[in-house]
């Protein structure tokens, strides 16, 4: 690791000496952008120049407060420009020519349309900036990253400023509670039973980029903290074009995906499949100290006792899954557009583990030792559709859209527990197999119409959405009768679980650009209506209520190079099924776990500033972010006199968090890029639940990665993360991930092999500290993450190229 860091260092700091002697640039590159629909400049957009043959920018820049670029001292040659901006589909112009007699080449006025009526692009192919920095979004573009090719969303997110992603793939933004995962604006949760699953088969070629929201939009659900949202291909090229890709790892994991796309003047078509197998081992060793003091001698015969409960488990895991997209991108004319799109995914897997229970008493003797060994198989299958209509209704930028998604979802896993003890060897064994049934139906509708007031400088939004889901949990538990050789139900266990979800809302936003200055004001209002019950009798009324969420953002973008920007929000975090189901998993007997049916929601106060400085070599972008969220859900653990650990949900008081957070891109050189972002939050807990979670600390993310565009079509790729988080009852301490790729490309671009290299040097290590009232543990996992993996892709292209008319420099200059 120390080799690796310095030889990064060295590569950064030496290249720009030996490239100094380069010879100099004459020649400029100018040129505005503007929005199509009301012609308004667009500040902050991002403007890039590639040369020929060369995939990754040479030079990016932003525009001014004005929409104005310059790109000064260029050497005379033939260039391809591109533009984009958050919102806007990009143009990209080809065959930009600078020379001796046309030294100051000025592009004229480009016009950016809104992404979704965007079907004219100009050139083919080009690479996108790896990360682009917004007010209130950052976006990764996922063609940019090496990293990417062959490998899944989960993976993806790994290297996503601002995410992390835990061992078992969940997803959260760095410093936010709780997060959610949209997919092409449409909330991922409603459509599968497991987010991680989903994402673990979710293949990234068919991914167009990863938007982290700090400051969602009025028109989204203001459930979580923040949002994460997964942006699909939609076939951007005229013509026909896909590509065909095989992956395979050391580990076992492989994959394989393709995806096509055709694209005529008004419509589109798309379609991708992907099939996955993956191979999971992992070992964990958790001790657990118990302790009961002060406790009545008269009730207890030992008063004040102490005795520990020590747990080590080995686990493999075999998993196979697919996911199947098609997709239609219809501009019926030149006012309506409808969008359709379907997708269904499928996952299976094995698992086996072994775990060895030692029970230690006070005298540090071991009284009980129980072996239990663990199988389980689960599979689940998603369908989702989802349809998409707007309406052109004036000329000057007014605009109706209609959304609808129907989605439907079921899981099954059957898993059984045997259980025998080394000694004493009067204890009987058991045997316990648990079926556990999963079903999800949900349907969305949202209803939006955006458009402008006031000399086209601002934008007034509103609209409704409804939202209803389904949820049916079916458990059964049976026991075996060793004197009849029978499984019997276990009546204590075994409930059906059904959820009723029904959602309402409304918004208002109003948007001001003028001069560098943006200013948003929104208020958006929820009632939730929800229900639940056991089929053991129980019913639990939930009154409905009503949510009012206001936000307020004012940036301003000044001297060509900076930008401020401030927010303010408000966020709900509902309580739902896996935290609600009272249903009891005592797959570890020692261990149980259930939900609480008592919850309530949890509001979240949240604040943000942030800084951005911008040069033609590097950008630095600083944020401060303060949260206060009352009445937060966490899990929280306690023990029984019996030794036995309870896990459950409550609302166990106030967070209060301060977060610090950078995010900088250095390119010393047109092919050398580096980029890395750090964050650094102090979080205080107040409980009047439980003083154990009374507590505060701080916890730290980091990441820091390279680039380089090599000589013979090559490049390289390294990342390196860190995390280290505090959580309202311990916290999961210092985990590194490291990864490294090398692709190289042939037969003009059209074939790309990659080799990339995950935790080469050791596995993933993980550990985490609790701590209640009664006892403290410690918990050390290792997982198979150290894989290598290589990649072959083929991309075919059949494309119409549409040529722009550059015109003649101005007699005057612009800028």
């Amino acid at each position: 690791m120390k080799n690796l860091l310095a030889l990064t260092f060295f590569i950064l700091f030496t290249t720009p000496l030996l490239t100094s002697a380069q010879t100099s640039e004459k020649g400029i590159i100018r040129g505005k952008v503007i929005e199509e629909v009301g012609a308004l400049p667009i500040p902050f957009a991002v403007v890039s120049i590639f040369e020929s043959g060369v995939e990754q920018p040479m030079i990016t820049f932003q525009t001014d407060e004005n929409g104005f670029f310059k790109f000064n001292n260029i050497k005379f040659g033939t260039y391809k420009v591109k533009v984009s901006y958050v919102g806007f589909g990009p143009l990209f112009v080809n065959e930009v020519i600078v020379s001796p007699k046309e030294s100051d080449k000025n592009l004229g006025t480009l016009k950016l349309a809104a992404e979704q009526n965007n079907l004219n692009e100009v050139v083919i192919t080009a690479e996108k900036p790896v990360i682009e920095v917004g007010a209130d979004v950052i976006t990764y573009n996922v063609g940019s990253s090496i990293l990417a090719e062959g490998s899944t969303a989960t993976d993806l997110l790994k290297n996503v400023p601002m995410v992390e992603v835990d061992i078992d793939g969940n997803t959260t933004i760095s410093g936010k509670r709780s997060t959610r995962v949209f997919i092409d604006g449409k909330p991922s949760d409603y459509m599968t039973s497991n987010i991680a699953d989903l994402l673990n088969v979710l293949p990234s070629d068919a991914i167009e980029k990863i938007e982290v929201m700090t400051n969602p939009p009025a028109k989204y659900s203001a459930d979580g903290e923040g949002i994460i949202n997964i942006v699909m291909k939609k076939g951007f090229k005229v013509g026909f074009n896909g590509n065909v890709g095989l992956s395979a790892g050391t580990q076992g994991n492989n994959n394989a995906n393709a995806n096509a796309s055709y694209k005529g003047e008004k419509y589109s078509i798309t379609g991708g499949g992907a099939y996955r197998m993956g191979i999971g081992k992992s070992s964990s060793e958790s001790y657990r100290t118990n302790f009961f003091k002060d406790r009545d001698p008269d009730i207890y015969k030992n008063p004040d006792t102490t005795f520990y409960y020590n747990q080590f488990t080995n686990s493999r895991s075999e998993n196979n899954g697919g996911n199947f997209r098609v997709a239609l991108d219809w501009d019926i004319n030149k006012k309506q557009n409808l969008r359709v799109n379907t997708s269904y995914n499928v996952n299976n897997s094995n698992s086996s583990s072994g775990n060895d229970f030692y029970y230690i008493d006070q005298h540090e003797i071991t009284k009980r030792l129980r072996n239990q060994i663990n199988l389980g198989d689960a599979n689940s299958n998603n369908f989702v559709f989802n349809t998409d209509y707007s309406l052109a209704t004036d000329t000057s930028g007014g605009k109706l859209t209609a959304g609808f998604t129907l989605n439907a979802n079921s899981s099954n896993s059957t898993r059984s527990f045997e259980r025998s003890y080394a000694f004493p060897a009067n204890l009987n064994p058991s045997l316990q197999q648990n079926d556990n049934e999963i079903g999800n139906r949900g349907i969305n509708f949202n209803l939006d119409y955006d458009k402008p007031v006031f000399n086209k400088r601002d934008r007034l939004e509103f609209g409704v959405a409804y939202n209803y889901r389904k949820n049916q949990n079916d458990l059964i538990v049976d026991n075996f009768n060793y004197k009849t050789q029978q499984f019997v139900a276990n009546d204590k266990l075994s409930n059906e679980f059904f959820y009723n979800e029904n959602i309402l809302a409304g918004y208002l936003s109003y948007n001001y650009r003028n001069k560098g200055w943006s200013a948003k004001a929104a208020l958006r209002s929820e009632y939730t209506n929800v229900n639940f019950d056991l089929s053991t009798g129980e019913v639990y009324n939930v009154n409905p209520y009503f949510s009012f969420f206001p936000s307020l953002s004012l940036n301003r973008f000044f001297r060509k190079r900076y930008n401020i920007g401030a927010t303010y929000s408000v966020r709900i975090n509902r309580p739902r099924e896996n935290t609600l189901n009272p249903q009891v998993n005592n797959a570890d007997t020692l261990n149980i776990s259930y939900g609480n049916p008592d919850l309530s929601p949890s509001y979240t106060h949240q604040f943000d500033i942030s800084f951005g400085a911008f040069g033609k070599q590097w950008s630095f972008t600083p944020r401060i972010s303060y949260s206060r969220a009352s009445g937060v859900i966490e899990r929280y653990r306690f023990v029984n006199d019996n030794g036995i650990s309870e896990s459950t949900f409550d609302n166990v008081g106030t967070n209060y968090s301060l977060a610090f957070m950078l995010i900088g891109n250095y390119r010393p050189t047109k092919k050398i890029s580096a980029n890395g972002n750090f964050s650094i939050i102090q979080s205080n807990y107040t409980s009047s639940l439980n003083s154990a979670l009374n507590r505060g600390g701080i916890s730290i993310r980091s990441r820091a990665g390279i680039s380089m565009q090599l000589p013979y079509k090559t490049a390289f790729e390294a990342n390196l993360n860190y995390n280290n988080n505090v959580s309202a009852i311990g916290r999961n301490s210092a985990s590194i991930n490291t990864s490294f790729g090398a692709r190289k490309t042939f037969l003009k671009n059209t074939l790309t092999a990659r080799i990339s290299a995950n935790d080469p040097f050791r596995a993933r290590r993980n550990s985490t500290f609790n701590e209640g009232l009664n006892f403290f543990s410690n918990t050390y996992g290792v997982s198979n993450t150290n894989n290598f993996v290589f990649n072959i892709n083929y991309r075919f292209t059949k494309v119409k190229t549409n040529k722009v008319t550059v015109p003649p420099p101005p007699t005057t200059s612009q800028n």
